[in-house]
């Protein structure tokens, strides 16, 4: 967890950055059902490791979209 965390900070590549920040939410998630709170787990899996990561990807292609269209 840790060092996807580390991959998502200081990676230079977006892509890579945000599924380490993706990768990172799942193993939180998988963590929140040894603590057993699998309620917790299963909205972290939703919205942190699911819903971010697409909202991030789609936020990422706008912006190369914006930037072809501007060159």
């Amino acid at each position: 967890m840790l060092v996807m965390a580390g991959m998502a900070v200081h990676n230079k590549n977006l892509t890579v950055a945000i599924i380490a920040a993706g990768v990172v939410s799942l193993f939180a998630s998988i963590m929140y059902v040894l603590l057993a709170a699998p309620d917790v787990a299963m909205t972290e899996a939703a919205i942190g490791s699911g819903l971010s990561t697409i909202i991030f990807f789609y936020v990422l292609n706008k912006i190369r979209s914006n930037d072809a269209k501007g060159k």
